[in-house]
């Protein structure tokens, strides 16, 4: 890609992330890892990577795949240019369980009030 130079950095709050990575094979860590660095370095992220999510008060999915396996990080952005990650999971269905969204939801409002 392009040397060091990014567009964003990906940072981890608390043990939500890492909870869901540590559990994860070193197939599917590689590519998250992968894709992390892929939204640092690229101006503009193909939503196949990084996605905005309707109706949910600034929450983005970051989107993995393995094989058949699909993964979801929810992050969302601080001062633009911070993409916090939330909860991760591994999709099962066509449609994102509200219950992870609710998750996501929540780990950013506690962000949000520890910031203040």
């Amino acid at each position: 890609m392009n040397g060091n130079l990014k567009y964003r950095t990906v940072i981890f709050y608390k043990d939500y992330f890492q909870e869901f990575f540590v559990e994860q094979r070193d197939k599917v860590k590689d590519k998250i890892i992968w894709t992390f660095e892929l939204i640092e370095q690229l101006q503009r992220v193909p939503e196949t990577y990084l996605k905005h999510i309707e109706n949910a008060d600034g929450l983005f999915e970051i989107r993995v795949q393995v094989g058949s396996n699909i993964f979801r990080i929810f992050c969302f952005f601080d001062q633009g240019q911070l993409v916090v990650l939330a909860n991760g999971f591994q999709k099962k269905t066509q449609k994102t369980p509200k219950q992870e969204i609710e998750k996501a939801l929540k780990i950013k409002e506690e962000y949000e009030n520890e910031k203040k």
